[in-house]
């Protein structure tokens, strides 16, 4: 009885504090899609250059391993198997191949 009193005392003294130390945002004179609007145009450079210079090639890394990982386990099937399964390997080279040519079309899509 006594843990459930001292945690909603904690509760309520950490809804005090976000209440009194929260500060209200408003866009200026009421237009909210002309606040978003420039929040996009100052941040599309550094969101486009996150994106190139993280984001594919962290995609394209992984595609790598498991296209190389998969072209290992189809040819060790192959060996036991006699017979070469080329589809796994065939789709992740597909999206190999896409993800790694994605940068040059992608932002003329998006509109950036």
């Amino acid at each position: 009885m006594y843990k459930k009193k001292k945690w909603l005392a904690v509760l309520v003294i950490c809804l005090i504090l976000v209440t009194v130390f929260s500060i209200t945002a408003f866009a200026a004179s009421g237009d909210v899609a002309g606040a978003i609007e420039n929040t996009w145009n100052a941040a599309k450079t550094q969101i486009k250059q996150v994106v190139n210079n993280v984001v594919f090639p962290v995609i394209d890394l992984i595609l790598a391993v498991l296209f190389f990982a998969k072209i290992a386990m189809a040819y060790m099937d192959y060996r036991k198997h006699g017979q070469f399964e080329f589809t796994a390997p065939a789709i992740l080279f597909a999206c190999l191949v896409f993800s790694l040519s994605a940068p040059l079309y992608v932002w003329s899509i998006i509109g950036m």
